[in-house]
């Protein structure tokens, strides 16, 4: 099991953490990838906008610019059916237009219907593998040699309550984030001798995002943290003066979460 942490109580990022630092957001188009990339651009960094849907990231993108950060650049690739190639061409056209990477986060995730084992097909547990896993580790082995050249870079995967406390009907989305920590604990593990290069999970707790909404439709969203109370554990462990360990789970949970647990699923899978 991998050992977890609690963000420090006096920690205040600073206003220019991540000045000059160019930092890759998957599924930035929504949720707590939106909030992410709109934390990153405003602590100075330079983001990399992925996601599936050109218009939401096409929204965030005049959301930063608007802001007066610095201008971001656009990505957009789905995961479902992005290749070696796809994401060795996505790590060189990051090299060629900025010549940098120094953080990547992890926030894409695929969400499919709610259902019982019984039910999960070979092609759903291969699309939950496929978005929440693997392509994640794919990102991070094509980016690894930009990575490693930064003075001090950071890798956070996004993970899901369930990752750590598996329930009925949650199947393939629960055990793809269960596996995810298990591939924090390997990466680093494999990277330990590399000083400047760390990987850390976050775990973001209920928040009001379209993930909760579509497995939570009941809940009151109001009463959730925004995904933007998130932000200051992915700042933390992004900062080249923050954490520095490597193969941690940052739990950003409240003390008063409310049980995870499900109301009836919507129809259909949602990816960013």
């Amino acid at each position: 099991m991998i050992d977890t942490l609690r963000l420090p109580g006096n920690h205040v990022p600073a206003a220019d953490c991540l000045r000059d630092r160019v930092v890759m957001i998957t599924g930035a188009g929504q949720g707590l990838g939106r909030a992410a990339a709109l934390a990153c651009a405003a602590h100075g960094a330079q983001v990399v906008l992925h996601g599936k849907r050109q218009k939401k990231l096409d929204a965030v993108y005049d959301e930063i610019v608007a802001a007066g950060a610095p201008e971001p650049v656009i990505f957009p690739l789905d995961l479902a059916k992005a290749t070696d190639a796809d994401f060795q061409s996505m790590a060189a056209a990051i090299a060629g237009q900025l010549g940098r990477l120094d953080g990547l986060v992890h926030c894409a995730v695929h969400l499919d219907q709610l259902r019982p084992l019984d039910d999960e097909t070979i092609d759903r547990w291969l699309s939950a593998l496929r978005v929440n896993l693997v392509a994640a580790a794919a990102i991070n082995r094509a980016c690894r040699p930009l990575l490693q050249a930064s003075p001090s870079a950071s890798v956070v995967m996004t993970i899901e309550t369930h990752a750590l406390s598996p329930s009925m009907f949650w199947g393939s989305f629960a055990l793809s984030k269960q596996a995810v920590l298990s591939l924090v604990a390997v990466q680093a593990q494999e990277w330990r001798l590399m000083e400047n290069l760390r990987i850390n999970a976050l775990l973001p707790g209920p928040v009001a995002s379209p993930q909760r909404n579509r497995t939570h439709p009941a809940e009151d969203a109001a009463a959730l943290p925004a995904p933007e109370a998130i932000t200051a554990g992915y700042l933390y462990l992004l900062d080249p003066a923050g954490m520095q360990a490597s193969g941690l789970l940052l739990d950003m949970t409240p003390a008063h979460a409310a049980p995870h647990t499900a109301a009836a699923p919507a129809s259909g899978p949602a990816s960013a």
